[in-house]
């Protein structure tokens, strides 16, 4: 008997099914759906294969998110190392890894979730730390800028809390909400008046802000590395 066409597919799918291939297909389909449109049953329709067939090759599903953040982290640029200032080194390398996560904004959470470093983001760690070490900065110091730089050092921030308006679009709820703050609250309702999208401030720019955390955190760094040197 002939074999169906529908058959041909699987078996020739399952045929070149490696674990690198399903991981990029897993990426494509968290970037195009989130991880709330990832499963494993999903996932086996985009690779045209049985689901029960990806799992000889991860584990299950959170082997499966560690594999793929594995090579978004690992999928970050070098920094250029020479003839230049450390603090523009770890600048780039820094900027690098947050074009990374950027492309892939699911990254972010499966990176929170990580209780331990994987391989690929030790690797990150250590160019973060060549770069320091390379730019005079003591070990000590190094470890210091590690807690100061936090999830800076792969390209994201936790802020304190989401600044987005709650109810977009509608100034006269959000002038009712200050208002009721102003007596209370009245620096906070400062604040929030000139970052709204109508006030002289504009909208929150999170590349901005994220540039303006890391050059700060770097010139301080850079300056307590020349108080070092001048102490002996």
């Amino acid at each position: 008997m002939p074999r169906r066409p529908n058959s041909d597919r699987a078996v020739r799918s399952t045929a070149r099914l490696n674990r690198d291939a399903i991981l990029a297909a897993a990426i494509a389909l968290a970037d195009r759906d989130g991880l709330e449109g990832l499963s494993m049953r999903r996932l086996g329709e985009e690779l045209g294969v049985n689901p029960m067939s990806v799992y000889h090759h991860v584990e299950d599903k959170d082997a499966l998110l560690g594999g793929m953040v594995e090579s978004v982290v690992a999928g970050i640029a070098t920094a250029p190392v020479g003839d230049v200032p450390w603090t523009e080194e770890l600048r780039a390398l820094v900027l690098a890894a947050r074009r990374t996560v950027l492309g892939h904004p699911w990254a972010v959470d499966v990176l929170r979730q990580q209780e331990t470093p994987s391989p690929a983001v030790l690797r990150h760690i250590d160019r973060v730390l060549g770069a320091l070490r390379r730019g005079g900065c003591s070990v000590r110091l190094a470890h210091h800028a590690l807690h100061v730089l936090g999830s800076r050092v792969l390209g994201f921030s936790q802020d304190l809390f989401d600044d987005s308006p709650a109810v977009p679009g509608d100034p006269a709820a959000l002038a009712a909400r200050y208002a009721g703050w102003a007596t209370a609250y009245p620096y906070v309702v400062e604040l929030a008046a000139v970052v709204s999208h109508e006030g002289g401030l504009g909208g929150c720019d999170d590349d901005e802000e994220f540039g303006f955390a890391l050059d700060l955190l770097l010139d301080g760094l850079e300056r307590r590395r020349r108080a070092e040197d001048a102490a002996g």
